[in-house]
């Protein structure tokens, strides 16, 4: 079941839902609006290699805003710090934003329960687009779960900006690489 906005406001009252930082206006019926972070990720490398560790390069995003390009998968971050112990999250572009063509999220859009952390976004574009720092460019809506909660703790959990595929890492629980 999903939350409404005024739950999670009481939520993150009660100490549940963890947003840094939180501001009321931007509760939505059954969201909360989050902003774009202030670096972006660009891979450096011409193909990726998902068994090989990937190169990237970190910008700043100018206060004039950066152009994205079609063809290019840019690795952004939520500006905020948001999860839940109690509740598995979901991440969408807000309608504003996927009307002028821009994907934030469209293949890994679930954050688990214990995830806390700026949400690394995947950024795609139809055309050349200009997005700037701190914009309302998405929304998180969160979940009630039914059985045992599992705290995550993947290879992302000490997220605190953009971050680059880890695939090729070891993975925690069964030290093996993501080879299958």
């Amino acid at each position: 079941m999903i939350l409404t906005g005024s739950e999670i406001a009481l939520e993150v009252e009660r100490g549940r839902i963890h947003i840094d930082d939180f501001d009321s206006s931007r509760i939505e019926p059954n969201s909360y609006g989050f902003r774009l972070g202030a670096t972006i990720l660009e891979y450096n490398d011409e193909i990726l290699d998902a068994y090989q560790e990937v190169h990237t390069t970190r910008r700043v995003i100018p206060e004039v805003g950066l152009v994205f390009e079609p063809g290019k998968i840019y690795l952004g971050a939520t500006k905020e710090s948001m999860g839940s112990d109690f509740y598995a999250a979901t991440l969408y572009a807000r309608l504003s934003v996927s009307a002028l063509g821009v994907w934030i999220q469209h293949s890994a859009p679930l954050g688990h329960c214990g995830a806390m952390m700026p949400w690394t976004l995947e950024i795609r574009v139809a055309q050349p687009v200009r997005l700037y720092r701190g914009m309302l460019i998405g929304k998180i809506a969160f979940w009630s779960v039914l059985g045992s909660r599992l705290k995550y703790s993947g290879r992302y959990s000490d997220s605190r900006d953009a971050v680059p595929s880890r695939f090729s890492l070891r993975t925690p629980a069964t030290g093996q690489s993501g080879v299958a």
